[in-house]
């Protein structure tokens, strides 16, 4: 079973910065794809970011433009940089790694952005 921890959550004021790092217990390329999720509460979780197997990235549209996923295949690690963050960004954020969909979780990071 594969580990993801992720790290680098916190607290930030409106128009920050934050990145966040998720560590994979194995290698990245076993999965179809690596994914960044988000959970406000009271709603349900939604994808922020994906990056495929093949490089490829996409976005959810309220993201795109101010958050850039990437990996460093070296290190197992999968990236989420956050630029102009918002309010309503505050959530917590999970790292997936994806067969076809998610298939493992880790355990989340906070992140709040104050106005």
């Amino acid at each position: 079973q594969v580990r993801l921890v992720e790290s680098g959550g916190g607290l930030v004021q409106a128009g920050g910065s934050l990145r966040l790092s998720c560590a994979v217990s194995g290698s990245i390329f076993s999965f179809t794809s690596m994914g960044w999720y988000r959970q406000a509460p009271g709603k349900e979780r939604e994808l922020v970011a994906r990056i495929f197997r093949n490089g490829l990235t996409s976005y959810a549209l309220s993201v795109k433009g101010r958050f850039t996923i990437s990996r460093d295949t070296t290190k197992n690690m999968v990236n989420l940089q956050m630029n102009s963050l918002k309010p309503e960004d505050t959530a917590v954020y999970y790292c997936a790694a994806e067969t076809f969909g998610p298939s493992s979780w880790g355990q989340g990071t906070q992140v709040t952005v104050s106005s």
